[in-house]
């Protein structure tokens, strides 16, 4: 019976970890500064988004000038953000998402989003370096 009672709390322990490890707390990406020549345009800013972010499979379209909206599909998950930008910095915020365990309370969502947002950071920065050439 103890070995029972044993192997029942150990399993409940475990369950209670691996729960916890589908999901992190949603990363926006703050302002990040970009150093492009003085006379870049609002097209040729989002041009460099719409590459980086077609790159990595995303969805890239105008909001207006100055936000622009990505959106990737995995699967059966969507993952929905905006980009707000001028020539001195980009952010990129959590706008929606399905299939992706989103909790609005905690500010949690899957574990691999944050990694999406990641990479479309740095294929950002990417682009935007290659505008000051």
């Amino acid at each position: 019976m103890k070995g029972i009672f044993k192997i029942g709390i150990v399993s409940i322990l475990l369950g209670t970890i691996f729960i916890g490890c589908g999901v992190a707390t949603v990363y926006n990406v703050v302002q990040k500064p970009v150093t492009v020549k003085t006379a870049t345009t609002d097209d040729q800013l989002f041009k460099a988004i719409k590459i980086a972010g077609l790159n990595l499979g995303w969805q890239v379209t105008k909001v207006k000038p100055g936000l622009a909206q990505a959106q990737l599909f995995l699967r059966t998950h969507m993952a929905l953000v905006e980009i707000p930008y001028n020539s001195e910095s980009f952010s990129i915020n959590y706008k929606d998402s399905k299939n992706l365990d989103y909790d609005s309370e905690k500010g949690t969502i899957h574990k691999n989003y944050n990694g999406w947002i990641q990479n479309l950071r740095n294929a950002i920065s990417l682009q935007m370096s290659a505008l000051d050439m």
